[in-house]
C-alpha cells in the first residue's frame, strides 16, 4: 500500500501557539520548533524504538510517523506517565502513547498504556484514516494524502476539506505539519539504516 514518502511531505512545522503550550515562550515556531520537541523527547522515545519498528512493519508504515505521533500526543510518555491512573490525557479522554481517544474509538482492555498493543491498535485507526482521505481526495497525492490523514487522526476526516487548508481544524492548526515534521527528524535521527558497518 501507497502511504506516501514522509519525507517528500511539506511541512511548516508547529505554530508557534504548540511550541509555548509545550515548552516555553523563547521556542520559536515552525520545523526549528518541532525538531527540537522532538530531539527533547528523543531518550523517551528510544524505549519505545523496537515496538514501534514491530507495529511498522506489521502496518507498512515508516516508523519514524508512529513517532511523530507519540512526541506530539504525549511527549514519549512524558506528560502521561504520572497521571492517575498512568496513561491518560486530555483531561481524561484520551489513552496511551498516541492517545486514542475514548469519545470515538473504543479503548482495548488489558493492553498498556505504552504496550505494543496499544501502538497497533492506535496505527491501525491512523491507516483507517488514510483509506478514508484517500478515497475522499483521489486526486491528492500519496503524501497529501498522508498529511491530510494525520488531520483526521486528530480530529476527525470530516474536517479535513482542502489540502491548503489540511489543518485549519486541528488542534493549534498544526498538527499534521508539526507531526509531519517532528517525524522526519526522528527519521534522521532514529530510524534511518546506518550508511556504514557498526564497527
Amino acid at each position: 500500500m501507497d502511504y506516501g514518502d514522509i519525507l517528500k511531505v511539506e511541512t511548516t512545522g508547529a505554530s508557534e501557539e504548540t511550541a509555548v503550550a509545550y515548552y516555553d515562550k523563547n521556542l520559536h515556531q515552525g520545523v526549528t520548533a518541532s525538531e527540537i520537541m522532538a530531539k527533547e523527547d528523543l531518550d523517551s522515545m528510544k524505549k519505545y524504538k523496537t515496538i514501534i519498528k514491530n507495529v511498522a512493519e506489521r502496518w507498512d508504515v515508516n516508523p519514524a510517523l508512529i513517532a511523530g505521533i507519540i512526541s506530539r500526543e504525549s511527549e514519549a510518555g512524558f506528560s502521561i506517565k504520572n497521571t492517575d491512573p498512568p496513561g491518560w490525557g486530555d483531561k481524561g479522554n484520551a489513552f496511551g502513547l498516541m492517545q486514542i481517544d475514548k469519545r470515538h474509538h473504543d479503548i482495548p482492555k488489558r493492553q498498556g498504556w505504552d504496550s505494543e498493543g496499544h501502538l497497533d491498535y492506535a496505527t491501525q485507526i491512523l491507516v483507517c484514516f488514510i483509506g478514508r482521505i484517500q478515497r475522499k481526495f483521489p486526486s491528492w497525492t500519496a503524501e497529501q494524502q498522508l498529511k491530510g490523514a494525520l488531520a483526521a487522526y486528530n480530529k476527525g476526516d470530516v474536517v479535513v476539506h482542502s489540502y491548503n487548508n489540511v489543518d485549519e481544524n486541528t488542534t493549534g492548526k498544526d498538527y499534521s505539519n508539526d507531526v509531519i515534521a517532528r517525524a522526519q527528524w526522528y527519521w534522521d535521527n532514529l530510524f534511518k539504516p546506518s550508511s556504514f558497518w557498526p564497527w
